[in-house]
């Protein structure tokens, strides 16, 4: 814990990243790639859209729909000079995914990871992976041989398996035996949410990573329930205990280079999430980094917020980090009640809440 001094009216960063995001596409793509932007320099895309992102020419098309999106949200709000953004593509691994197309991946300069989704795991993964070391091992030899990095989905979809142990059993049956095959392959363990997760994150060997969200840097299960069914706190993987909240914090404010910022920001239409069989994600791209400064600062590590936004993530991509700026200011932020999706509308995470930091005016 930091002293007793205090707390500082402003925090100024160097441009933080987002290492997991979900942008959709088309009208989706459009309300909300500025929101993002207007924080993030860079984001790791996700690529499971409908249909999914199987090769580098795919990446190459959503990438420039993402950049004319970005353009076109600009206009439309009258933001000035346009965010300076840079997409990082994906692929979505299948178990199709030839060695061929991870060399063109590479050599292409803009996509930086390939995404494995358990088949049946999260919103459209109905094309991933069946079994990952009896159908990619070549595909995998060819990521560990140029560098490539392995974004996985850490869950099971055993369904003897119980929701809430499914990332302590993705440990033991997936990653294990992977780093033991690929022990030079970069990974990248998204969205942790378990002491066990974050344990085996600072403890393995070789090049290993983990991407940490908002919510569950903030919230615990009970938030799912808290007055009645809250359907816009239910993600994939879903909010743990109180006491592996506490452990991701742990390890979200230790300076360990291996946890670096991932919001998981997962826009889904207000009618999607309340049904009978509601959408998985949180949508959090607009206050981002208002939720991240408020779970730090809840430790008093708000001296180690930048090297989580925005030194740890570009260090295992082997990328620079960015050269501008964002500035946070302590000032009361109500989140709206809802904001525009399309022809619909998205509820934010903590709709109707008041943080205690928004962005600035003076981001570079």
């Amino acid at each position: 814990m930091a002293g007793h001094s205090a707390p500082p009216a402003r925090i100024r960063l160097i441009r933080p990243d987002d290492w997991h995001l979900h942008l959709r596409d088309g009208a989706v793509l459009r309300d909300v790639v500025l929101d993002s932007a207007r924080q993030f320099g860079r984001a790791i895309i996700m690529p499971n859209l409908k249909p999914p992102v199987l090769t580098t020419e795919d990446a190459r098309a959503y990438r420039e729909r993402v950049l004319a999106a970005l353009r076109e949200a600009c206009k439309r709000v009258g933001a000035g000079e346009e965010p300076s953004f840079e997409p990082l593509m994906t692929l979505y691994l299948t178990d199709r995914t030839t060695p061929d197309e991870i060399r063109r991946a590479r050599e292409s300069g803009f996509v930086h990871g390939v995404k494995l989704y358990p088949a049946g795991a999260t919103t459209h993964s109905d094309a991933g992976v069946t079994d990952l070391l009896g159908q990619c091992r070549q595909t995998l030899a060819a990521m560990q041989d140029c560098g490539m990095p392995l974004l996985v989905h850490g869950e099971v979809t055993d369904p003897t398996v119980d929701l809430f142990d499914r990332e302590a059993v993705f440990i033991e049956r997936v990653m294990l035996p992977l780093r033991r095959a690929f022990p030079e392959l970069k990974v990248v363990f998204e969205h942790l949410t378990t002491a066990d997760g974050a344990a085996y994150v600072t403890e393995a060997d070789g090049p290993v990573g983990a991407t940490l969200t908002p919510q569950h840097l903030l919230y615990n299960r009970n938030a799912l329930f808290k007055g009645g069914l809250r359907p816009h706190w239910y993600c994939l993987p879903v909010l743990k205990r109180e006491t592996h909240r506490l452990a991701l914090l742990k390890a979200a404010t230790s300076g360990n280079p291996r946890f670096f910022l991932g919001t998981d920001s997962a826009p889904h239409p207000r009618g999607a999430k309340e049904q009978d069989c509601g959408c998985a994600g949180c949508y959090t791209a607009r206050h981002a980094m208002a939720l991240y400064a408020t779970a730090f600062e809840s430790v008093g590590r708000l001296d180690r917020l930048e090297a989580f936004a925005s030194l740890h993530g570009p260090a295992f991509y082997g990328l620079a980090p960015n050269t501008g700026s964002l500035t946070l200011e302590r000032v009361a932020d109500p989140i709206p009640q809802e904001l525009p999706l399309g022809d619909d509308v998205v509820v934010p995470l903590a709709a109707g809440e008041s943080l205690h930091w928004r962005m600035g005016q003076d981001a570079e």
